[in-house]
């Protein structure tokens, strides 16, 4: 078991090859690249996981429903693209993306719901992109799926990856 903290949310890890996180000083290219939080490698993928988490104790009221209008206005969708795509060329110059993967992101927002996920969901397989051009499969995918939750839909779907709240 491997257990992750990002500010006020831990993910513990269950039956993973490896778990780090990814986005720390160990990066080495910061002043370059953008970052996911975490890489969990599991035997047949990886998965790449971003974490915000705009309902933290120290967040205002008000920062915390700018972040939601950002959000439901795509405004964020440029940012998670990019971590992902810098994680991914990093990753793969170290010869390390190997394996399928897929990019989970957290929004640890209780009032979001699951039309604005799958909405951000699409923008994002669209962004990164999952499909090629004229719509077909890429011949070597640079991302195998990517999805949207909040703490609720995380922990419901992957039972083994839990999320919690430290405060």
């Amino acid at each position: 078991m491997t257990v992750l903290t990002e500010g006020n949310l831990q993910l513990t890890v269950n039956g993973a090859v490896a778990a780090w996180k990814f986005d720390d000083s160990g990066h080495g290219l910061s002043h370059c690249m953008k970052a996911v939080d975490f890489i969990i490698e599991l035997d047949d993928c990886y998965l790449y996981i971003e974490f915000k988490d705009p309902q933290s104790d120290t967040a205002t009221q008000r920062a915390t429903e700018n972040y939601l209008a950002s959000l439901q206005k795509g405004q964020l969708d440029e940012d998670f693209k990019y971590k992902y795509r810098d994680s991914y060329l990093y990753e793969w110059a170290t010869g390390r993306a190997d394996k399928p993967i897929d990019y989970l992101v957290l929004i640890a927002l209780d009032t979001l719901k699951t039309p604005l996920l799958r909405q951000r969901r699409r923008e994002l397989e669209r962004k990164l992109p999952v499909l090629g051009p004229g719509g077909q499969p890429w011949p070597r995918p640079i991302v195998r799926s990517c999805s949207v939750f909040n703490i609720d839909t995380w922990n419901r779907n992957f039972p083994d990856y839990p999320i919690t709240r430290l405060t």
